[in-house]
């Protein structure tokens, strides 16, 4: 491998590495949001759009 081949599979590789980490930061951001959803609509609080898709 050249010199310009091992640049374009390591900048290939951070690429994908850091795709990854964002997917699996979201992912898991994802979960904590409708675990705290969860949490609220248990306690009663309910989102306000619930309230105005429920009047005609």
């Amino acid at each position: 491998m050249t010199t310009h081949d091992l640049y374009v599979a390591a900048a290939y590789g951070i690429a994908v590495l850091v795709l990854g980490c964002l997917i699996g930061w979201i992912l898991l951001d994802q979960r904590a949001r409708r675990r705290e959803l969860a949490e609220l609509e248990a306690a009663g609080v309910r989102r306000r759009s619930a309230r105005k898709a429920a009047k005609p």
